[in-house]
């Protein structure tokens, strides 16, 4: 369920010296597997969970719909640079740096007094996941021999799955247990532990590497782009609680031309031989230009979607947490019966397969419209079945995505390509969180029957989804045909 799952699997990387063997080959791969476990849960655990902290900390609509944004917006501006500062600086280096942080930042989340101080600190979560997450590919490089690494990248789709499904479980648990009477302040605090043993053990045993050369980051680049994104989010988030002002539009109109000089100054950081976070040519090969819209798209479908599904289930249909946990269960393991499906047959039928996702994912949210259509209350099963055909189709598109937009990339531009695509995938669940989420609210805030109108809230956004997903499809049929094989 989380865009994580696109992560780049292309890395530029320098001859194994240092792989290690046996036991401490094992051990530092449980590291970065508790760390990515840990980054990909927090995608997923806050959604369900969502309700409870918006009603203890009094946020506002706005409020809980940048909870999730500012984290995956910081996310993906970590990503933007995160790879190119673990080549330059150690991968090792940066991974136990970045894990700190973020058990610093979740300490910091669940003891938060105010819904302004959640937001902070769930920004620096995000921003040090996005250091984090870029350095595992790499570290599982110079950890294991050729011939071990498909078993260690097994290990890490395992994960992935694994954490797609303990997300929406734990959280409606741990909600509804309320151990110690911390309630939802334990989703945050089950970090500190996890993160406590990995760096104790990975300051041991996790080789370190790097690049041999040096490149300046492009910093100005990243930050103007982050500030683009959130100049056009910002209106989308705030506009219905200020009212819709001239200027709110004002601010949209310039993050979009923010975004225009961002492609400029690209454009000068190329010509002068630097090494830019978009290099504008890769917008003039037509599969990655039509690659990256189709994962916006795709993604900003997702975005919302949790967090208005958690919503409507525990306010609009009275469900607790757990149950809400239970009734999305269905979609994490539809996910993983066809996610091992979907990398296995990529390199035959990628494109397909993207596009069978995407339609699976549309008549999901069809299926779900009708249950939900005219104020009704579905029961788990109705919700359940439309659910699960989300999941099969999210598996088989999902994982795949990167490498089939990366096939028509040259080789040497695939490690730029993929970074770009990567933080193009989240700030999409951004912009999703922010357009869909505002929708459902504003729908919901002019019903006048309240219970009635979280169905209907949750039913204006559906078909927002499914054209989203049907527009994600057409464009994916612009991609190559099979996915381009993962570098080792």
């Amino acid at each position: 369920m989380s865009s994580n799952t696109t992560s780049n699997p292309v890395s530029r990387e320098e001859p194994r010296s240092g792989a290690l063997a046996g036991r401490a080959a094992g051990i530092a791969l449980l590291v970065v597997l508790f760390a990515s476990f840990m980054d990909l849960l927090d995608a997923t655990i806050v959604t369900v969970a969502a309700p409870a902290i918006a009603a203890e900390l009094h946020a506002s609509q706005a409020q809980v719909q940048w909870m999730l944004a500012g984290y995956v917006i910081a996310l993906g501006s970590g990503l933007i640079i995160g790879g190119r500062i673990g080549d330059d600086y150690g991968r090792g280096r940066m991974f136990l740096a970045s894990l700190a942080v973020f058990a610093v930042a979740s300490a910091a989340c669940a003891l938060a007094t105010g819904p302004s101080m959640l937001i902070g600190t769930r920004v620096l979560q995000g921003l040090a996941g996005g250091l984090m997450v870029p350095q595992v590919f790499g570290i599982i490089r110079s950890s294991f021999h050729p011939a071990e690494l498909a078993k260690a990248f097994g290990a890490y789709g395992a994960v992935q799955g694994l954490a797609a499904v303990a997300g929406p479980l734990m959280g409606g648990f741990l909600v509804d247990a309320d151990l110690l009477g911390l309630g939802w302040r334990t989703i945050f605090w089950v970090n500190v532990p996890i993160a406590a043993v990995a760096l104790v053990l990975g300051s041991r045993v996790l080789p370190e590497s790097m690049r041999r050369h040096r490149t300046a980051p492009d910093v100005a680049g990243a930050a103007l782009l982050t500030s683009s994104v959130v100049l056009v989010l910002l209106p989308l988030v705030q506009g219905h609680d200020w009212g819709w002002p001239w200027w709110g539009f004002a601010l949209l109109a310039t993050g979009v031309l923010a975004l225009c000089g961002f492609l400029a100054y690209e454009r000068t950081v190329t010509r002068r031989g630097g090494q830019p976070v978009l290099d504008p040519a890769l917008l003039r090969v037509r599969s990655f230009g039509a690659g990256l819209a189709a994962s916006l798209f795709f993604f900003g479908a997702i975005g919302a979607f949790f967090l208005t599904l958690s919503i409507y289930l525990q306010t609009g249909t009275g469900r607790t947490a757990w149950e809400t946990g239970l009734v999305i269960l269905p979609y994490a393991i539809g996910s993983i019966l066809t996610s091992g499906l979907g990398v296995a047959m990529a390199a035959r039928a990628g494109r397909a397969l993207l596009v069978t996702g995407s339609l699976a994912l549309a008549a999901s949210q069809a299926l779900l419209w009708f249950a939900v259509r005219d104020g009704q209350s579905p029961g788990y099963w109705m919700l359940a079945a439309a659910l699960f055909v989300g999941g099969l189709g999210l598996g088989l598109a999902a994982p795949i995505l990167v490498n089939v937009i990366l096939a028509g990339i040259p080789g040497k531009d695939a490690g730029a390509a993929g970074g770009v695509l990567s933080t193009v995938t989240q700030i999409g669940g951004a912009a999703g969180v922010a357009a869909l989420g505002t929708l459902f609210f504003t729908t919901l805030d002019d019903h006048a029957a309240p219970l009635q109108g979280f169905g209907d809230a949750f039913a204006a956004v559906l078909p927002v989804g499914i054209v989203l997903y049907v527009l994600a499809a057409a464009l994916m049929l612009l991609l190559p045909r099979t996915a381009a094989a993962p570098s080792a």
